[in-house]
């Protein structure tokens, strides 16, 4: 919710299983392209490079100095091949040289200081190569540490989950982050299936440890408590704990609220949908007969509750669900991107004009694949805030 500076970002499809769509781009993608059958080609454009220089070599004047770009072989096997890889390319090149300079005494011929250029040249790129590949052993590491992360606060959801159909897209504004400060999720239950999307204000790790922080509370209380009230009051209460606990560790986000919006389907209506917003963007209703906005509520975002003059848990507001309706939640990474005129997304707009043209719109993961295309067509792709779409309906 805090501003950062709008990036670049562009995403995949939306996933039914609400599998968490990243942005960061596979830094070992060029190694991939450089394999064919499973093995490993990179050796291929250095060994071309070395034999072409040998076949200038033989082939021009004097003036000619191999010198002069048989040091290009080794540099390019260590930004592609491994560190043995690289060692071999840098013993064959000064072979070479040395073979080459030897061989053909009418050319021009190299002094002993030549020869050690291109020792020197073989031993550096060698250790450039071991420094590369060090590099990227440790970016492998930190992206499998922050997959994890991912999978604990945005876990994977199975298809059906709790009876509901559900699609979801989650855009990070950083295209290096995996994970930020958006959250959803679904939790079964006896009393129902109960939904819950959300926005910590702020960025960084403090935003992810309090979005974990309120779906752990989530998890539990969505489970057990009959009565959505108090599953509400629950993560109210989360959220007043988590802050009290990082002032008393004197940190600065000691502050952090949540907006968020709390649904139930309950399991003995289901033509009824509970719903609680947290200072939330009002979900929309997608359906056969077209589109409609849930009422807002007056309830603060989490953390600031005691602000609120009422006691007691907040209210439930009940709206009725039809078959095959849809309800689609956004957080203000859509509603909040603006096209180069400065002009905010129309959410609401598009997505009740295209539902009419096209009824199976409405559909969750058509849903969320437009909302998606529609945010980044708008906003040129410079997301200035996480975006996260995620729609739900009944299955069946």
């Amino acid at each position: 919710m805090s501003g950062r500076g709008p990036r670049p970002v562009s995403g995949p499809p939306a996933r039914r299983r609400g599998l968490p769509a990243t942005t960061a781009p596979d830094r070992l993608q060029r190694h991939q392209l450089l394999r064919v059958g499973g093995r490993s080609m990179a050796w291929v454009p250095p060994l071309l490079l070395l034999v072409g220089i040998v076949a200038t070599d033989w082939n021009t004047a004097r003036d000619f100095r191999i010198i002069s770009w048989v040091v290009l072989v080794p540099g390019i096997a260590a930004a592609i091949c491994g560190v043995w890889g690289t060692a071999a390319f840098a013993v064959l090149t000064t072979a070479t040289y040395f073979v080459a300079d030897s061989t053909w005494p009418r050319e021009f011929q190299a002094g002993l200081a030549d020869f050690l250029l291109s020792a020197i040249g073989g031993v550096l790129a060698t250790l450039a190569c071991a420094v590369r590949v060090r590099g990227e052993r440790r970016m492998l590491h930190m992206r499998d540490v922050t997959d994890t992360i991912r999978r604990t606060v945005l876990r994977p959801l199975p298809p059906g989950w709790g009876g509901l159909d559900h699609a979801a897209v989650y855009l990070t504004a950083d295209v290096e982050a995996a994970v930020g400060g958006d959250f959803y999720d679904i939790q079964p239950g006896p009393h129902g299936t109960r939904v819950l999307l959300g926005d910590v204000q702020g960025k960084g790790l403090g935003a992810v440890e309090a979005a974990a922080a309120l779906l752990g509370t989530f998890r539990e209380c969505a489970y057990h408590e009959p009565d959505l009230a108090t599953v509400a009051e629950r993560l109210e209460i989360r959220m007043v704990r988590h802050a009290g606990h990082c002032a008393d560790l004197g940190r600065e986000d000691a502050d952090r609220f949540a907006t968020a919006v709390l649904l139930s389907f309950p399991a003995d209506d289901p033509g009824t949908l509970e719903s609680v917003v947290f200072g939330h963007d009002p979900p929309l209703v997608a359906g056969p007969s077209g589109v409609r906005q849930l009422p807002p509520g007056e309830v603060l975002p989490l953390g600031l509750g005691e602000l609120a003059r009422r006691a007691g848990p907040p209210p439930v507001l009940r709206s009725a669900l039809a078959p095959g309706e849809t309800v689609l939640l956004t957080t203000d990474g859509v509603t909040e991107a603006r096209d180069t005129a400065g002009a905010f997304y129309p959410l609401a707009d598009e997505v009740a004009r295209a539902v009419a043209a096209d009824p199976r719109l409405s559909d969750p993961d058509l849903l969320v694949a437009f909302v998606r295309d529609g945010t980044l067509r708008h906003c040129g792709g410079l997301l200035a805030d996480d975006t996260t779409v995620f729609a739900v309906r009944r299955a069946g």
